[in-house]
């Protein structure tokens, strides 16, 4: 930016603070520390769908059968990658054309934690039906996941600084 905003001014983001503002050593230590807490809780679930697959409903399944059916998991998961990755980018896209001001940013971050608990528990019961696909399923999490913390900018970013842009330009 050509003009400097005064600091008062700068909206602090969910995750981010002010430090988006001048995207300096501390907004990329976020967005790392971000990047490696996301892929230790990912790599976690991807442990946990692997014990739950390789469990009761692979072990049960004829030796030929398992065989067909490892390899469709593989070629489902490796799709399910794409697929994940291709979703979050399309709707980057979408939210960069009209990014949400600091103000819709953090109503909807309390919106998502509100409904995170009960969402938590209503899924354990579907999670362990879906056992036998849960390593697409995960991989499919796991491309989203991936494309969300390599884009350049999130749209609350985009969206702050336009915000900015309009603050300062009335004063």
């Amino acid at each position: 930016m050509t003009t400097q905003a005064p600091p008062n001014l700068i909206p602090p983001l969910p995750g981010l603070g002010t430090t988006w503002y001048e995207r300096g050593a501390r907004y990329w230590a976020r967005r790392v520390w971000t990047a490696v807490l996301f892929l230790l809780v990912l790599a976690f679930i991807c442990y946990i769908a692997l014990m739950l697959y390789l469990g009761v409903p692979r072990s049960d399944l004829p030796p030929k059968v398992r065989t067909v059916w490892d390899w469709t998991q593989a070629v489902a998961s490796g799709g399910a990658v794409v697929w994940g990755w291709m979703k979050l980018r399309r709707d980057h896209r979408r939210k960069l054309l009209a990014p949400p001001t600091p103000q819709q940013m953090w109503e909807a971050k309390r919106g998502e934690s509100g409904r995170a608990p009960g969402l938590a528990r209503a899924a354990v019961l579907p999670l362990l039906i879906a056992a036998p696909v849960l390593p697409a399923i995960v991989a499919w999490g796991v491309g989203w996941f991936v494309a969300m913390l390599t884009v350049r900018e999130y749209p609350s970013e985009v969206g702050a600084r336009l915000w900015l842009q309009e603050k300062t330009s009335r004063t």
